[in-house]
């Protein structure tokens, strides 16, 4: 078994060396405004996973807000579609890592052997191998978190209720983030698109779990996600909705980006003014 699941768009998706990187994600980051009326820290998100030249922007807006509580996350759930390999169901690794320019960030045997007493959790590397719909968030995370573990589910044929009964099984407390990596529409004209994410955000803000493959890549996860962000009466606020023409990219076929955030209700008799 190897150590480490090596880098693989390093270089393609984002910049290939250490002090690239950091600067290219700090860079993000530093262009995002949080609103100082935001007081509750994500208990979930949902970004994009395309060339950081694209979609960095967007998928800054989500992570900037993890400032405030980058010293309490321990763990990190992350789901991401596949893109390259099939799976039934949603794949664990079997490597004790995975590595970025950035470091290595380890992988929590704990919760996916745990994850793996699910009929739908298998464990296959194949899956995790080429994918990017994981990698690319991992720069992003060991900027803005200090030390975090890793739970990497790369997503395939399943079910919204099957993805969100293993996200209900490892929501943990304060030191659990779950994080979805999706995009929005693929390779339409900039106008039908801007119409297309725009229904399409609208879905995920009245925590609709019905999103097919034509409106996200990452439907299947996102569609889990919202079904236990309902059952727990979280609240979803969009922070970014943009698109490779906005960004970095001609008009003339583009790919839509999202960001939201999710926040557990704030319990009575809590601190309201917590940072």
């Amino acid at each position: 078994m190897a150590h480490s699941r090596a880098a693989a768009v390093a270089g393609i998706f984002y910049p290939g060396t250490r002090a690239a990187l950091r600067s290219d994600v700090l860079a993000h980051l530093d262009r995002v405004e949080v609103p100082t009326t935001t007081r509750t820290a994500p208990k979930a998100l949902i970004v994009p996973h395309a060339g950081f030249v694209y979609s960095g922007p967007v998928a800054a807006s989500a992570y900037a807000r993890l400032a405030a509580v980058r010293d309490t996350i321990r763990r990190v759930v992350l789901f991401g579609p596949t893109h390259r390999v099939p799976v039934r169901g949603l794949a664990l690794p079997s490597v004790e890592a995975f590595a970025t320019p950035l470091g290595e960030v380890p992988i929590d045997r704990e919760a996916v052997a745990q994850a793996l007493t699910l009929r739908q959790v298998t464990m296959a590397d194949a899956p995790h191998a080429q994918e990017h719909s994981l990698e690319v968030q991992l720069p992003f995370l060991q900027t803005t978190l200090r030390d975090f573990s890793l739970v990497p589910f790369a997503v395939g044929d399943a079910t919204a209720g099957e993805v969100s009964e293993v996200i209900d099984l490892l929501w943990g407390g304060d030191e659990t983030l779950i994080v979805v990596s999706s995009d929005l529409s693929h390779y339409h004209p900039y106008s039908e698109a801007r119409g297309k994410d725009k229904a399409t955000g609208e879905a995920i803000l009245a925590f609709s779990t019905h999103l097919d493959h034509d409106q996200a890549c990452g439907a299947t996860p996102i569609n889990g996600l919202l079904a236990a962000a309902r059952r727990r009466r979280l609240s979803v606020e969009l922070l970014d909705l943009r698109n490779s023409g906005d960004t970095a990219g001609d008009r003339n076929r583009v790919v839509g980006y999202a960001s939201f955030a999710f926040a557990e209700p704030v319990a009575s008799g809590a601190d309201d003014d917590r940072r």
